[in-house]
């Protein structure tokens, strides 16, 4: 993770729009497992943070860690890597939709969450080969999807970097999930025009200002004209869809 924590400029109001998914909070604690203690790496506002364990929370942004609510635990300032604990020292260990974050770290980063973690590493990241084929990033936001390519690790190179018992699920992405990321964008052309909606992504928070303008502009038009519905309107029947969010778990 940089030194100045990225979240520090783009996560101002990220709770707002970044709510807790149930479904995929109840996957990730069927992962954990019976784990009692788990540390949880770039924990942000705490998001799919059980409850109802011993948890250590990592993030290195004061902007998300003060958005935390009152019933999770203080977040301790630090990165991926190294982390402040010893080999084996919590049962499990957590990442979720942080590791394309962690720049130069990812790999030492991985690596640590095995070390300290006795039992599951739970990951949840995306593919960023199947997050380019939709329609948003195909058609309006090319740099989005070279910015996927450049800082999400390919599936297979997280697997190896575990180098345990690895098993990966993909992760349907509901229409009515209250977690905005930028992937739950497909059904949803009009939050593209929210600026809240955009700037709660790293991806629309990382693009340059013409860019923005560009892609607010060209699908304000084809929702106004019909464009849009005419190419992607089926969507909006779906309940569910694949953008490329994946559930890796690892066990030793």
């Amino acid at each position: 993770m940089p030194l100045s924590p990225r979240y520090d400029d783009i996560g101002h109001g990220y709770s707002s729009t970044r709510r807790e998914d149930p479904e995929l909070r109840d996957r990730i604690f069927a992962a954990l497992g019976d784990s009692r203690s788990v540390v949880n790496v770039g924990a942000g506002t705490g998001s799919y943070e059980p409850s109802d364990r011993y948890v250590i929370a990592i993030e290195p942004s004061d902007v998300m860690a003060g958005q935390r609510p009152t019933d999770r635990v203080p977040a301790l300032r630090g990165t991926a890597a190294p982390l402040p604990l010893r080999d084996n020292s919590v049962d499990a260990a957590m990442a979720v939709l942080t590791i394309h974050h962690w720049d130069d770290q990812q790999k030492s980063g991985i690596c640590e969450l095995r070390r300290v973690a006795r039992g599951p590493v739970v990951i949840v990241t995306y593919d960023a080969d199947v997050c380019a084929e939709m329609w948003l990033y195909r058609d309006y936001l090319p740099e989005a999807a070279a910015l996927d390519r450049a800082t999400f690790p390919p599936i297979d190179q997280l697997v190896g970097w575990l180098g345990d018992s690895v098993r990966v699920e993909p992760v349907l992405n509901s229409r009515n999930t209250p977690d905005w990321t930028l992937g739950s964008f497909w059904a949803h052309p009009e939050r593209v025009l929210d600026a809240d909606a955009r700037n709660a992504t790293s991806a629309f928070a990382r693009m340059d200002a013409d860019v923005l303008e560009r892609v607010v502009t060209e699908i304000a038009h084809d929702l106004d004209s019909g464009v849009w519905e005419a190419a992607n309107g089926g969507l909006r029947a779906l309940a569910e869809y694949d953008v490329g969010m994946r559930l890796i778990v690892a066990h030793r």
